[in-house]
């Protein structure tokens, strides 16, 4: 494959002002602060995929749905899949590196329709993956309590878990990007050495193991429905739901170094590291099941808990539970960043109701303030429902997956029936482009349609997917506001002249 990425060679300073000449290129005037480097762009994908989030918290679901083989499997097909997924998008960020992101890359190869759907699914995939990362940190913090002090996780007493973790982000992510650049970077580490403890005290501790063919060929089917091809199907959600959110490093372009290169090598280290890392998390996981039905109907709550006490005991569960739940809230904390810069965003260029509010910028750390609270807020509206259902929590992750993943391939999608008028950036695909392009666009295409089907048989009020409703209801209120907003929404004319530029930064700090 030949993929060449080139960079401005030199000193930081240089780097830095080129990439602020190409913003003003690209129609918007700089506000942000460019405080992260390379690996911290890196590092925030990586963190917000967060195997020791999706993996963990949804390992249960892939109990259900399919067991230890669709589980495995699921997640060496799918994570191929998504490193296309990731490469064809790293090439058009690498042409439009800026916070808006999908919906500016959308808006500028497909038209303004085109920006305003893609920008609102985008959207809503963020901040549904706010509540479902959050609130899964929230059940293994229940869990941990539980394990220690006979805590009962009640549905009440998980939200205002929620609801405390949801303040914590928003409050670190009000000190700036540098703040968050630094927390991301621990969090790589924290991530690399916790998967690496855990599997390890998982192959050494436990004196009984279950065989390869088990991890590897044994299917587990209890949702109800008779087809194996469904249930299989059904049970890539958890490969696919943690595969998502590697476009925050598109959305902190505007505050990277060298982002027309640093963004789009971010995206892709981080698939192809979460790939490999969650592959031997998901093994060591499953290797060191005690009991299989015990621990789908743990005391806990959480599955993956009750394989760490069973193998482990109380002492030992504690300590590598503390580990997932600091990685789970490193992610959660990544994915504020990423959401209130798409907010951010799409208000400058006037998307949202109340646009002039969330795109204040505060003057001291240039951070958007009002738009890390309305990411927050609105991602606390979305679990309440899980105060009255059981399935709530998977209806959550499926309207994340079913929200952002769409929103990755219509950008691709548009670069392809562009062809030669689009004028690539420094990092691209060569020769590779269109083939990968291809496969990334039938591939959410695929995995969108599956997301939309019910998990569970018979599917009643509790075990619905609500993932097509939430996708209408956002679809709706979109064209709705579009016959408000339509005359006032509009992305900046590339090469937006100095009259333009102040229009956009009014208001803005």
């Amino acid at each position: 494959m030949s993929i060449t990425p080139t960079s401005t060679s030199g000193a930081q300073v240089p780097a830095q002002r080129d990439e602020e000449q190409r913003l003003r290129e690209l129609g918007y005037q700089p506000v942000l602060a460019r405080r992260m480097g390379g690996f911290g762009n890196f590092a925030i994908s990586f963190s917000v995929i967060s195997i020791l989030s999706g993996c963990m918290t949804l390992y249960g679901f892939g109990m259900s749905t399919g067991g230890p083989s669709v589980m495995l499997w699921g997640w060496a097909g799918v994570g191929l899949f998504v490193l296309c997924v990731g490469m064809a998008l790293a090439e058009v960020t690498s042409a439009y590196p800026t916070s808006g992101a999908l919906y500016y890359m959308a808006d500028r190869l497909g038209g303004r329709k085109w920006g305003w759907y893609t920008g609102w699914l985008n959207l809503l995939g963020l901040l549904g993956a706010i509540a479902g990362i959050d609130y899964g940190a929230a059940l293994f913090t229940g869990a941990l309590l539980n394990l220690q002090w006979g805590f009962d996780p009640t549905p009440g007493s998980t939200m205002v878990i929620f609801l405390c973790i949801l303040l914590l982000h928003a409050v670190l992510n009000l000190f700036g990007v540098r703040l968050v650049s630094v927390l991301n970077s621990i969090s790589v580490w924290w991530h690399l050495g916790g998967v690496a403890i855990i599997v390890s005290v998982l192959a050494i501790v436990p004196s009984n193991h279950q065989s390869p063919s088990f991890v590897f060929t044994e299917f587990v089917n209890d949702t109800g429905w008779e087809n194996p091809l469904y249930v299989a199907a059904i049970g890539l959600l958890l490969a696919q739901y943690t595969f998502s959110g590697y476009d925050a490093s598109a959305h902190l372009s505007e505050e990277t170094s060298n982002a027309s290169v640093t963004a789009a090598k971010g995206i892709v280290r981080a698939i192809w590291v979460s790939w490999v890392a969650g592959f031997v998390l998901l093994a060591g996981l499953t290797f060191a099941i005690q009991d299989y039905a015990a621990t789908q109907n743990s005391a806990t709550g959480v599955p993956p808990a009750q394989i760490l006490i069973d193998a482990l005991g109380t002492a030992g569960a504690t300590a590598m539970l503390l580990i997932v739940i600091a990685a789970q809230l490193f992610c959660g904390n990544a994915e504020v960043a990423a959401a209130s810069r798409m907010v951010f965003a799409f208000s400058r260029d006037n998307a949202l109701p109340g646009s002039a509010l969330w795109r204040k910028v505060s003057a001291r750390t240039q951070t958007p303030v009002p738009a890390v609270w309305l990411s927050v807020g609105v991602a606390a509206l979305l679990a309440v429902p899980s105060l009255y259902s059981a399935t709530a929590y998977g209806a959550v992750t499926a309207i994340n997956v079913i929200g952002i993943t769409p929103a990755y391939a219509i950008p691709i999608y548009l670069k392809l029936r562009a062809g030669d008028r689009f004028e690539r950036g420094p990092w691209h695909l060569g020769r590779w482009s269109k083939p990968i392009g291809w496969i990334a666009v039938v591939w959410v295409a695929i995995v969108t349609v599956l997301f939309l089907l019910p998990q569970s048989s018979p599917v009643t009020m509790d075990s619905m997917n609500y993932a097509s409703i939430a996708l209408v209801a956002v679809l709706t209120l979109a064209t709705v506001w579009w016959f408000v907003a339509r005359r006032s929404y509009s992305t900046p004319s590339a090469y937006g002249n100095a009259r333009e530029q102040a229009e956009i930064s009014e208001g803005i700090v």
